[in-house]
């Protein structure tokens, strides 16, 4: 663990307080001399009024809290000091830490050293950060599940198998001299392993909703110009987004804002119209709203009266491998809505009818499963890529023993594997610890 003291605000400005928080061994002393107190008696309180000087003036009047280690966050001796917020107050609170030898922490050092005191592993501590920028319901229970340590204690237990598996390699390798002796039958190992994999199957599958739920659903509203694009956009995100107009062409580059529909944050993509033009600047406009189509996961293709079949054959090959909602704007004027052969919803953009129908449309063509608390979503790319190459190594596992290929082989490929699955939590497998297991659930010849 470091051996200095940091220090730093740990509020956003705009508040009526501003905390100030401190981690490390003089945390105590440093707060107790901030607030002309004693340390014994500072740090025998774990919540008091305090005056804070600068010199023999009165700065400012606030409450501290005492943590002592390891029950902190970080896991060492910590201080927040909840003070007025101006910015003044805060500025001047930090330069007479600073100049008692604390020093203004980097980035993320609280959380690094709540790691490094074991208080969380590195997916727990990647949890943090994703709770703290969670925009909806869904992305703040896949963080709050990742940070409660149910990701890491599923990876515990694949861990748990796969040291099992290796301690039985390791095992047959130290008594490889010894034939009539057999450690474990090769097909429970295989089936052991099918089961480890069916799992990391699973993991890896839910990063697909996860990076949507994370990063938000792209949905490009698409259509000819002047069809009500902007308009829509601005009714779905429920502000003065897009600039609408009835010039053709107004829109001459890609517009986004965000809303949450049912929990779920999805990227509204307003588009330039689609029309052939001589306009140099608009053409570039046109090329970017086929760009956002290839990124959409959505497409809202918006007209003021029925496409015909070719038109919509025409949209259908464009978006091909997307999910397409066709929306017929303008139904205060457009009053013909019987039914028709190519699914349609009706709306009016600019008076709101049937704006509910289509985010609950947007929803359904997003197809998220709800998201509790207690389940594993995998959201971050470093997570999903670990679990690919984990799956990459214990398929060669699995191949090696239907090959009935040497131990020592197996054995490699299956440290590989732990390797990879110690990268997301930040923990490895040592030599000793399969040793340590050896010893633990085997007894050879005593």
């Amino acid at each position: 663990m470091p051996s200095d003291t940091i220090c730093a605000l740990a509020t956003a400005p705009g508040g009526a307080l501003g905390i100030i928080r401190l981690s490390g061994p003089q945390s105590h002393t440093l707060a107790a001399s901030l607030c002309h107190k004693s340390k014994e008696t500072f740090a025998s309180k774990p919540l008091q009024f305090c005056r804070v000087y600068d010199g023999e003036d009165v700065l400012d009047e606030i409450v501290a809290t005492c943590y002592h280690a390891p029950h902190s966050y970080t896991g060492e001796n910590c201080v927040e000091l909840s003070c007025h917020a101006s910015p003044y107050i805060l500025r001047r609170v930090l330069a007479l830490l600073t100049e008692e030898g604390a020093r203004l922490a980097e980035p993320g050092e609280f959380t690094m050293r709540a790691f490094l005191a074991g208080k969380m592993d590195l997916s727990q501590a990647e949890a943090v950060a994703d709770l703290i920028s969670a925009q909806s319901r869904a992305a703040h229970h896949a963080a709050i599940s990742q940070l409660r340590g149910h990701f890491s204690t599923k990876l515990h237990e694949l861990r748990n198998k796969l040291l099992h598996l290796t301690t039985l390699l390791e095992l047959e390798l130290d008594f490889s001299d010894h034939e009539d002796l057999e450690f474990a039958d090769r097909k429970e190992l295989l089936t052991l392993a099918d089961t480890i994999d069916s799992h990391l199957r699973g993991l890896a599958a839910s990063f697909k909703a996860g990076k949507a739920i994370k990063e938000g659903i792209p949905v490009a509203i698409v259509g000819e110009t002047n069809v009500g694009k902007s308009t829509l956009l601005n009714r779905l995100v429920k502000e003065e987004r897009a600039i609408v107009s009835n010039i053709h062409g107004t829109t001459r580059d890609t517009i986004e804002d965000v809303a949450n529909i049912h929990g779920i944050t999805f990227r509204f993509i307003d588009t330039a119209g689609l029309r052939k033009t001589t306009d140099e600047i608009e053409q570039i406009g046109i090329q970017r709203s086929y760009e956002a189509i290839r990124r959409a996961t959505i497409i809202v293709w918006l007209t003021d009266e029925r496409p015909s079949n070719r038109q919509i054959a025409e949209m259908q090959e464009i978006t091909e491998g997307k999910q397409l909602i066709i929306v017929q704007n303008k139904a205060d004027l457009n009053t013909n809505h019987t039914p028709w052969a190519c699914p349609m919803l009706f709306i009016s953009a600019k008076h709101g009818e049937g704006i509910e129908a289509l985010e609950e449309s947007i929803y359904q063509a997003a197809d998220i499963p709800e998201i509790k608390t207690a389940d594993i979503i995998i959201t971050s790319t470093r997570h999903y890529e670990a679990l690919c190459h984990a799956r990459e190594n214990l398929a060669r596992v699995v191949s090696g023993l239907r090959a009935n290929l040497s131990g020592d082989l197996i054995a490699e490929d299956l440290r590989l594997t732990l390797s990879d699955l110690a990268e997301i939590t930040g923990g490895q497998i040592t030599p000793q610890e399969t040793l340590n297991n050896v010893f633990k659930h085997f007894c050879v010849g005593k």
